[in-house]
């Protein structure tokens, strides 16, 4: 009997380390891999394989011909290492007999660190402080910081990351409000949960962690920047597009937040992950602008960048990749509809 063959697109280096790992654990297969997007002309790479692994942050195709050309060569999953799906045509997919597989949970502690990191450099004025070391001033008024046991913390999507910022939040002796689809019990003893609007109006901090969907785009606009305070500090690792970063750059331009921190942005495949060391400019206009704010602290889409997340982010989906190819069924099989 022949082994079965995955290929993996679009291996980045610091995930290359994790493949072979998988495959001594796995001799009954054959992975392969490469550096390329999955798009329409790449599709044909496919051929002859019974599994697909993917993880990119731009869509999969315009049309659903790249999910006809998967299943006519006999595909049927696709397996992406990461939370988000929306590469995806999940209906398209659903149309071609597709199984769509993410990895939910890769580490929701690493992306939790990464807002307290947002939430301390802001809180404590640091973006600002290192704007007057470069100036060479070392005036400190203005800059005092209030303490975690002053705030109100208000998280917007409490699931596996939210729920993890929340304890770290509530263990540091700030309030905590919580807004979700899905209100969970065992966390009623750290928060309290509440409308979107009341952690808009009263939150000293706000959190996204959300995942992205139609129904989300833009979730945080103009009216809600309206409703916030003007010392709320406001933090998003979640995913760019819910929050309308014109909307945002228009707050902080017109003090109507204290200042923000971004771990993602909209439209931020046209920069991140590339250098642009030496040019005079960036394509993407609005990080720019929102590099000049002295009071935003911003990342380069790296909260998931731990050495635990990448490598379950890895081989957590070629386990899915396995399950599946091999008639059998896991647990993070997305609901197509």
């Amino acid at each position: 009997m022949s082994k079965k063959k995955i290929l993996a697109y679009n291996i980045l280096d610091y995930e290359k380390e994790f493949i072979p790992q998988w495959q001594a654990e796995h001799p009954e297969v054959q992975v392969d891999f490469n550096q390329v997007e999955l798009h329409d002309d790449t599709v044909e790479l496919a051929k002859g394989y019974d599994g697909i692994d993917y993880r990119q942050r731009s869509k999969l195709s315009d049309s659903p011909e790249l999910y006809k050309k998967l299943h006519e060569y006999g595909i049927q999953q696709l397996a992406l290492r990461s939370a988000g799906v929306d590469s995806c045509n999940l209906k398209w997919a659903k149309e071609n007999g597709l199984t769509i597989t993410n990895v939910p949970s890769y580490s929701p502690e690493a992306v939790a660190e990464m807002t307290l990191t947002h939430a301390m450099n802001l809180l404590r004025h640091i973006p600002q402080f290192q704007s007057r070391i470069r100036k060479n001033d070392y005036i400190v008024t203005g800059l005092r910081s209030k303490e975690i046991p002053q705030l109100t913390v208000g998280i917007i999507g409490v699931g596996r990351i939210g729920s993890t910022v929340a304890r770290i939040f509530h263990d540091l002796g700030a309030t905590v409000l919580g807004n979700d689809l899905k209100e969970n019990d065992d966390l009623r003893d750290i928060l309290t949960y509440t409308t979107k609007e009341e952690i808009y109006q009263k939150a000293d901090l706000i959190t996204m962690h959300v995942y992205m969907s139609e129904d989300n785009y833009h979730m945080v606009g103009k009216p809600q920047f309206d409703q916030m305070k003007p010392t709320t500090l406001f933090i998003n690792c979640s995913r760019g597009p819910v929050v309308d970063t014109d909307a945002l750059i228009n707050a902080l331009e017109d003090k109507q937040l204290a200042g923000a921190g971004l771990d993602v942005i909209e439209n931020e495949t046209q920069i991140f992950n590339q250098t642009f060391e030496g040019q005079p400019d960036i394509p993407l206009k609005a990080y720019t602008k929102l590099k000049s704010f002295d009071n935003v602290f911003l990342t380069p889409h790296v909260a998931f960048y731990t050495d635990i997340a990448v490598e379950n982010m890895v081989k957590q989906s070629l386990d899915d990749t396995l399950a599946l190819i091999t008639g059998k069924h896991t647990d993070h099989e997305i609901a197509l509809g």
